[in-house]
């Protein structure tokens, strides 16, 4: 199993988290970017820059992804192709994507970008707290536990 870190949006707390992760575990991580980022000396953790635009990151995870890899992302339409190509998906805020509950998020993501187009002002996600991190930490150690 690899993960991957869809690494252009996730917050820099998670991405220390998951550093620490994968040098305790000793799996393959690859942050995946379309800009330059620090990432520690390590043989477990690597950095692949793609060019810049709409959903290059992404269609590089999932072009490279093996079924049984983790994702980490925040990004809902990722995900569910995560899921479809027989991988998993965790958002920083801990939440597990399944099959179970991936067509919720997508039809909740679709009805809150149509208000949006339309002009409501619908406010974006609250800022990560610490018990978000702390929710992130947990569901990461329960599915390396159980799949590493």
């Amino acid at each position: 199993m690899k993960i991957w870190v869809d690494a252009d949006a996730c917050p820099a707390v998670i991405k220390d988290i998951l550093f620490k992760a994968a040098m305790r575990t000793k799996l393959n991580m690859t942050l995946v970017a379309n800009h330059a980022m620090r990432i520690p000396s390590s043989q477990y953790i690597k950095f692949l820059q793609v060019t810049s635009g709409f959903d290059v990151a992404d269609n590089e995870i999932v072009q490279r992804l093996s079924g049984g890899d983790l994702v980490i992302t925040g990004d809902i339409p990722l995900a569910a192709e995560v899921l479809e190509k027989g991988g998993h998906a965790l958002n920083p805020r801990g939440e597990l994507y399944t099959v179970d509950n991936i067509k919720a998020r997508l039809t909740m993501r679709d009805f809150m970008d149509s208000l949006r187009s339309s002009g409501v002002n619908t406010g974006g996600p609250s800022a990560l707290n610490q018990s978000d991190r702390h929710a992130f930490a947990n569901q990461l150690d329960k599915f390396l536990t159980q799949n590493a």
